[in-house]
């Protein structure tokens, strides 16, 4: 079968590889579509041996049910389904208490991280790993297990504080920033401001129902200012899809005393925390400061729920197999709105 694997660290390529086989407990998967994702530049850009080559890339996946594996139960072939891409251990105190995300043994540790992912013919995942889609568009549910589930988790971290009226900031309207507004509009009565460098991306967000748009730039903080009030007041809960410097020194000046910032991004950028009494911080006061990492199956067959119902829609472009390479290389350079999905 063709899959498009990291043959070295930061080498790409499609190869012909073997059919892998269902063994006990797993699902043979007949890849539908997969969502590429900026964690996955993450991984092409790693040191040497942080993740194991070679690996087929892919962790956002949905497919169609091939053939089961020993021991296999709720699953026949023809069945459609989304993957939970996580894989912990199964034993430490974080995946007893159903958050594999928080696993303690593993981590990162996954499909398309740690063992073969979703970027070729075929895929084997462990049955437990997946979750029923029925008849939705496979090209929408494979953005919902990390671009809708990431988002939704931070979301679920905040919901204390996104209370109706509210304000949240959004920064960066992306993969994951497209949903998380999407999200919002649909468990929250709080009030969206998105901000982007794209206009486009602004104009994505407003028609995923942000009430307000701001470009970055020198001026974005005075523009939420305006929107949010002065210091101490501000957004309650900011959600920082991006991660890189210019954007955590926005989300820590906008959010308001007592506030929340969750920090999605994995953009490489420095948070300050300098408490001082003489001198103002670099936080708020009472700011808790969260870095949300995927999310729990439980909150997966949430996300797919919403899906379903039509109350969130990922924005996606498609590209086949063959241009996956390509596809990367467009997300690394910012020309990928919303979502980036293969069809293989």
């Amino acid at each position: 079968m063709r899959a498009v694997r990291m043959t070295n660290p930061g080498v790409l390529e499609q190869v012909e590889v073997p059919t892998p086989t269902a063994g006990a407990g797993e699902v043979l998967l007949a890849v539908g579509a997969v969502g590429l994702c900026h964690s996955d530049l993450h991984i092409l850009d790693a040191p040497p041996g942080l993740f194991p080559t070679p690996i087929t890339l892919g962790h956002e996946t949905a497919g169609t049910v091939e053939a089961v594996g020993a021991g296999v139960t709720g699953w026949t072939p023809g069945d459609r389904a989304a993957v939970y891409g996580i894989v912990g251990c199964g034993t430490c105190r974080g995946c007893l208490r159903g958050a594999e995300n928080q696993c303690r043994r593993i981590l990162p540790g996954g499909i398309g991280l740690s063992r073969d992912g979703g970027l070729a013919e075929y895929v084997t995942v462990p049955a437990r790993n997946l979750l029923h889609v029925g008849d939705m568009d496979l090209t929408q549910a494979a953005p919902l297990t990390d671009a809708g589930l990431t988002p939704y988790h931070a979301v679920e971290l905040a919901r204390p504080a996104l209370r109706p009226g509210t304000f949240c900031v959004v920064i960066g309207i992306g993969g994951l920033g497209h949903m998380a507004v999407q999200i919002l509009t649909a468990t929250t009565a709080v009030r969206i401001i998105a901000v982007d460098t794209s206009v486009a991306a602004l104009d994505l967000a407003t028609r995923m129902g942000a009430h307000h748009v701001v470009q970055a730039g020198p001026e974005a903080t005075q523009r939420i200012r305006e929107i949010v009030g002065e210091a101490p007041d501000g957004a309650d809960v900011v959600i920082d899809c991006v991660g890189v410097d210019a954007t955590l020194t926005t989300a820590r000046t906008v959010v308001a005393t007592g506030g929340k910032l969750l920090l999605v991004g994995l953009g490489g950028g420095t948070l300050p925390v300098h408490p001082v009494a003489d001198a103002p911080p670099t936080l708020p006061l009472e700011t808790t400061v969260e870095i949300p990492f995927w999310g729990t199956r439980a909150e997966l067959q949430e996300v797919i729920a919403l899906g379903r119902a039509g109350l969130i829609t990922a924005d996606v472009q498609t590209f086949p197999l063959e241009r996956a390479p390509e596809a990367y290389d467009l997300l690394r350079r910012g020309e990928v709105h919303g979502r980036a999905v293969v069809v293989p």
